[in-house]
């Protein structure tokens, strides 16, 4: 594939119009919107989709553009590729269109560009398979991949030359965000996708700028060719810092298939992490993708084996690296999932005295069909293969394998994942402000509103005033760090509200983690406050299961179990002043169908007995950390 695109290079450049050469347009004025002193309402939205620019969406059929996916985040109908009128029930907040550098506009260019111009057989070939429909461009797409790992396209192309074939596209994508941008009502940031796979194991992350076009585009997006190391990324990210004045960060995501790469204890050098490099991790990376369709990342069974919510999300995942060519073991999982890996934080600070993995949690979609969805009643698949069509197909059965026979993309993926954010307005400034303290939360689909914040002397009479305001007064929210104070333990202020238009909560929980004074980890779930106590009475330390009203025969749910708000003042009943330890807030939701089961009454599918029907969604917020006296 790099030696292809090297050959179309100059037919490309002459294919290109004036346009492209007019540089990018200046950002939008935010200074006019209006913040509030502190933040007061949580903004939703996705940083991770993808458009036609994407040389994998585009192949696998999506013929979506930038534009449309805006459009279609801010509210608008759109059309989707396979021909269904698309329209959010809830517009978003923000977006982030997280093109992949490497090849960022190639194959549609190439599906695009004059016959008779291509160079050579393979390409025609290719052209013509593009434009013969979804099925026919997939076989294009792997043949294309098969390609570029193949020793016939090592040293065709010169990465340099791969990233300035792209400057026109990249130009164009800039001024299509600037275009959307609109502060104080919606946020088009200006994003990419750095795709590392070293071996097939997923190093991906999303590289997001706080700034306009007119500092964005002094650069062009990093490329895995220059190298599949995430430290030279942060050292791309540094240099546009330095050069700019400008902000950037990256969210590393789909830990889930890393076979153990992506939260190691190590260094880049495979010695023990240095307080430096750890320094330098957290500064370049405050979040973490927790949560999307290629499946959850927040804890595995095997090391949560007393957590009864553990694995939401797992079904397929844990088998195989990204590429599903690389058996994933049980002594990967450390690696793999975030609870263990913001424990492994805390040993690497009692050590260091730093802590690499403080970050923040969201959720994103990963959607690669240009539509950010997260609905589990109306599934849009995440590639136009298992996209709805206006007659109706069998998303659930068929598998796009990739080269395995694990066959897990299909009823595996979930419906999806968003960021929520409580920032002071809806601008790129504030948002990526509220990003960089960590004060964000990610669900899998839902909108719940959930809000914690850790202090010393909150007590049950705060939740009758206005709690916001003491916590903010006295305490620190989401994603911020208690110091060590003599007396007592931590208490934490937590609100969760179901979403308004979705299903009733079962329980809060907090997910505290902790290093013993002897370096050892430990983890803890505690349920906190859940609906119905006066029934569902505590026994042998478990709060009872909520019940459960999904009927599949339609499918459907009532709220008639459960409760539309749960809020409580918790403190730590096991606190050791000396340990350093973090809580995160899990909000579980009674049980609601998932989106197999309203395909298969939607389709009339008899789906296989493994394909769980019934799901209970969930958020996750921010880690608090307590930091002791050293």
């Amino acid at each position: 594939m790099r030696g292809a695109r090297a050959a179309l290079a100059l037919t490309l450049a002459a294919l290109a119009g004036c346009d492209a050469l007019r540089g990018p347009p200046m950002p939008k004025d935010s200074s006019q919107v209006t913040l509030s002193a502190y933040p007061e309402r949580v903004y939703w939205g996705d940083t991770h989709l993808h458009s036609a620019n994407s040389p994998d969406a585009f192949g696998f059929g999506n013929r979506l553009m930038p534009a449309d996916a805006l459009r279609f985040a801010r509210g608008e109908e759109v059309t989707s590729t396979m021909g269904v009128k698309a329209r959010l029930a809830r517009p978003l907040d923000f977006l982030v269109i997280a093109d992949h550098s490497d090849g960022l506009g190639f194959v549609k260019q190439l599906a695009d560009a004059p016959r008779f111009l291509l160079p050579n057989d393979t390409m025609k070939r290719w052209h013509d398979m593009f434009n013969a429909g979804p099925e026919q461009s997939a076989k294009a797409m792997g043949e294309m991949i098969d390609f570029a790992g193949s020793p016939k396209a090592k040293g065709l192309a010169d990465p340099k030359k791969l990233a300035e074939d792209s400057r026109d596209i990249w130009q164009q994508h800039l001024r299509t965000v600037e275009d959307y941008n609109d502060p104080g009502r919606f946020t088009a940031f200006i994003g990419f996708e750095y795709t590392s796979m070293p071996g097939g194991n997923n190093l991906h992350r999303v590289v997001l700028f706080r700034d306009g076009a007119d500092k964005a585009g002094k650069v062009m997006p990093y490329l895995s060719q220059y190298s599949e190391k995430p430290e030279d990324l942060w050292s791309y990210m540094e240099g546009y810092e330095r050069s700019t004045q400008g902000r950037v960060l990256a969210i590393p995501h789909n830990s889930n298939v890393s076979n153990g790469l992506m939260f190691e204890l190590t260094g880049p050098g495979g010695g023990p992490m240095s307080a430096a490099q750890a320094r330098r991790r957290a500064a370049r990376e405050p979040l973490v993708e927790i949560t999307q369709i290629k499946g959850d990342s927040e804890a595995h069974p095997f090391l949560s084996p007393t957590d009864e919510f553990a694995g939401f999300g797992v079904e397929g995942w844990d088998k195989a690296n990204l590429n599903a060519r690389q058996a994933t073991t049980p002594d990967m999982y450390g690696g793999n999932y975030v609870r263990e890996a913001l424990k492994r934080g805390l040993l690497i600070e009692s050590r260091t005295g730093v802590n690499p993995y403080r970050f923040g949690l969201i959720g994103s979609t990963d959607s690669h069909t240009g539509l950010a969805t997260a609905d589990e009643d109306n599934f849009f698949g995440k590639h136009t293969g298992n996209e709805p069509t206006p007659q109706g197909k069998d998303r659930v059965t068929p598998a796009m394998d990739m080269g395995s026979d694990l066959g897990r993309y299909n009823w595996q993926y979930l419906a999806g994942g968003y960021a929520a954010v409580w920032a002071r307005g809806n601008t790129r400034e504030a948002l990526f402000d509220a990003m960089t303290r960590r004060e964000v939360y990610a669900t899998t689909g839902p909108r719940m509103t959930v809000r914690v914040f850790g202090g010393w002397d909150f007590s049950g009479s705060d939740l009758s005033g206005d709690w916001v305001k003491a916590g903010y007064a006295r305490g620190v929210p989401m994603g911020g760090v208690l110091g060590a104070r003599k007396g007592g333990a931590p208490a934490f202020l937590i609100s969760a509200l179901k979403d308004p238009i979705g299903a009733n909560l079962d329980r809060v929980q907090v997910v505290k983690g902790w290093v013993d004074r002897g370096g050892v980890s430990h983890e803890q779930v505690f349920d906190v406050t859940w609906s119905s106590p006066e029934t569902r009475k505590v026994s042998g330390g478990k709060v009872p299961a909520v019940g459960n009203t999904v009927d599949l025969s339609k499918p459907s749910y009532a709220n008639t179990i459960g409760a539309p708000a749960l809020t409580t003042v918790w403190r730590d009943p096991a606190f050791d002043p000396g340990a350093r330890a973090f809580y995160y807030v899990r909000v579980i939701e009674i049980p609601t169908p998932r989106w197999v089961a309203y395909d298969a009454v939607r389709y009339g599918l008899k789906l296989p007995r493994e394909v769980p029907l019934v799901a209970q969604e969930r958020a996750y917020t921010s880690p608090i950390w307590y930091e002791p006296t050293t």
